[in-house]
């Protein structure tokens, strides 16, 4: 399994909860350690968006894949 389908696989776990919410997360790469991810729906607006991913997306992801992942990062993915 590649980096990014390992990603990928916590991200389908996190998404429930941020679907509850009216948002959702976007895999865009994986590169060096660093995930690249677009927030969407209501996260994408969000003030508490910073929050959600570092506290939430990133550290679940760090626990998860320690040696995959050093940081997440929120892009434009147009």
């Amino acid at each position: 399994m590649t980096e990014k389908e390992q990603v990928q696989v916590v991200l389908d776990k996190i998404r429930p909860s941020l679907q509850a919410d009216g948002g959702d997360v976007v895999l865009v790469d994986v590169k060096n350690g660093t995930v690249k991810v677009k927030l969407t729906g209501h996260c994408a607006g969000c003030p508490m968006s910073t929050m959600t991913l570092k506290n939430g997306i990133e550290r679940i992801l760090k626990q998860q894949l320690p040696t995959t992942v050093k940081q997440v990062v929120n892009v434009d993915a147009d």
